[in-house]
């Protein structure tokens, strides 16, 4: 790995930051949820059933906010809860058939905005984000090294 001083990192992150932020914006799935409404049901699906206070750790959102999501999930019938058998206090969320099928479509909606943006790029500049996608995925909390 090459030596960046403080302000190439300090551009590079810049750049990073308003590049990710308008890409993220282009390709927003125009679904009926909101993109925090997918990002936390995505998660109760890949992880439930989960706790909310888990749900709240892994989306870096506060308590009060998970709430939220999960009362609009759960009137839309995208996730289920059940009782904590071992704190009568606490539940756990679940996603429903439902739940799953309203990611694979806000996915599949999202991956085709993306090879809409791919087609105004040229196969170099295509390969040059493929090579970059593992350190992104690591960056993103999404795989670790």
């Amino acid at each position: 790995m090459t030596e960046h001083s403080e302000s190439e990192l300090a551009e590079i992150a810049a750049r990073l930051a308003l590049s990710v932020g308008r890409l993220n914006r282009r390709i927003r799935a125009s679904s009926a949820l909101t993109p925090g409404q997918v990002s936390a049901l995505a998660t109760i699906v890949r992880c439930g059933p989960i706790r909310p206070g888990d749900v709240a750790r892994i989306e870096n959102v506060a308590a009060p906010t998970v709430t939220r999501l999960l009362a609009d999930l759960e009137n839309r019938a995208l996730v289920t809860r059940s009782a904590d058998p071992d704190d009568g206090r606490s539940f756990f969320v679940e996603g429903t058939a439902a739940g799953a099928e309203a990611i694979d479509q806000a996915r599949a909606e999202r991956a085709e905005r993306v090879l809409a943006v791919f087609e105004e790029l040229d196969a170099d500049q295509i390969d040059r984000i493929a090579a970059a996608l593992d350190a992104l995925d690591i960056a993103a909390g999404l795989t670790r090294e």
